[in-house]
């Protein structure tokens, strides 16, 4: 099921845009602010974002570009009751993949939706190999290397680092490294990810007590720097 993130102030598009995602079959979560707004983009990783122009505390143009800066690169749709060119403009310049200008007909945001959803599944490619600092890292044979000589990791670290490259950039919460890479089954508890992280790190980082690419959010979770 594909999740929907609006961040929409108007209470009424709210709930028509709400009630026809739903409709739709698609999981829906809703920010009534632009801070709002991009706090749950970056912890509860949307499938597609339905972003209005004009919010409170923080402009959805601030909020789409703040969220590209972060590497996050959900597809974006903004809504707006302007009609001027220069809006979609500066909207589209900041990383939006779509724009549409209310008043709107809910069937043909619905079709777009779906063209971006189908256009971004296409773009999931599994990571075979990624390098960062002086780590090489080969996914497809478990192999790794630092500093040219090879670098012993678990299958488990591995995968951790495999989801952790793959959302770059985003943060990372830990209940999403528990069912991605533990999954449901193992019912970890949530100071399990945070024991392999510091054990990674002793691996990967040239100053563990520094680390410079898996950086944690503080009550949040972790994100990777490359």
């Amino acid at each position: 099921m594909a999740k929907v993130l609006i961040i929409e102030d108007e209470p009424n598009m709210v709930i028509g845009l709400k009630d026809s995602c739903e409709y739709e079959g698609y999981e829906v979560s809703v920010a009534r602010n632009g801070k709002e707004g991009l706090e749950k983009a970056s912890t509860e990783k949307p499938d597609i974002i339905l972003l209005d122009v004009m919010l409170p505390l923080m402009s959805g143009i601030d909020v789409c570009r703040t969220l590209r800066t972060r590497g996050i690169d959900t597809p974006i749709l903004m809504l707006t009751a302007r009609s001027q060119e220069i809006d979609k403009v500066v909207g589209l310049e900041v990383g939006a993949d779509d724009y549409v200008t209310k008043p709107f007909s809910i069937k043909e945001l619905l079709a777009r939706i779906r063209a971006h959803l189908r256009r971004a599944a296409k773009q999931v490619v599994e990571i075979e190999s990624f390098t960062f600092g002086d780590v090489e890292l080969n996914f497809k044979r478990y192999a790794a290397r630092k500093g040219g000589r090879a670098l012993e990791l678990s299958a488990r670290e591995f995968e951790i680092l495999r989801y952790l490259i793959r959302h770059r950039g985003e943060i990372v919460t830990r209940d999403q490294l528990l069912d991605e890479v533990w999954g449901y089954e193992s019912s970890p508890v949530t100071r399990t990810v945070d024991n392999h992280i510091a054990k990674l790190r002793q691996k990967v980082e040239q100053d563990p007590s520094a680390p410079q690419h898996i950086i944690t959010v503080h009550r949040l979770g972790y994100r990777f720097l490359e």
